[in-house]
């Protein structure tokens, strides 16, 4: 075999369609789109319309809400923070914050901060400066011997 002698196998490809190219071809006059008609004309949107019917999207109940206050933290165990110091890709005597998660490929990207859960088990000793973390996960970094500081301080109840 030579490299001038690779082709495709016989019929694996076929040749476009022309459409609305004379009747020879069979997909002359109309093109395919049947005749006359709303369907068979150009911009025709109608996806979603059920023949008059109630459409599905207006049958089914409007649930929930987007709230614009809201903050959405990049999440991370402390099992992934665990296996990425194992790895060598975090540094366990500095400060782990959100560029040092970013430049390790922990996070892909930090949004309004990183927040620490508590799955799997930390066993360096490590200090985090992070928006936020889950109770059992400061009981395992405390336990662990790190420490950890939270920027973003929880609001309290106005009274």
């Amino acid at each position: 075999m030579k490299l001038n002698e690779i082709r495709d196998n016989e019929g694996s490809s076929k040749d476009r369609i022309r459409v609305g190219r004379g009747i020879g071809s069979g997909k002359g006059k109309t093109g395919g789109r049947g005749v006359k008609g709303q369907k068979a004309r150009s911009g025709v949107a109608i996806n979603g319309f059920e023949g008059g019917q109630m459409p599905i999207y207006r049958r089914l109940p409007k649930r929930g809400f987007n709230n614009i206050f809201g903050s959405e933290y990049a999440v991370v165990s402390l099992g992934r923070i665990q296996t990425a110091i194992d790895a060598k890709k975090l540094d366990a005597s500095a400060t782990i914050d959100a560029a040092a998660l970013k430049a390790a490929g922990v996070i892909r990207r930090v949004k309004d901060g990183v927040r620490i859960l508590a799955d799997g088990e930390l066993k360096a000793k490590v200090a985090f400066e992070v928006a936020g973390a889950s109770k059992p996960a400061l009981e395992k970094i405390e336990k662990a011997g790190g420490s950890i500081k939270l920027l973003v301080v929880a609001a309290e109840a106005s009274e």
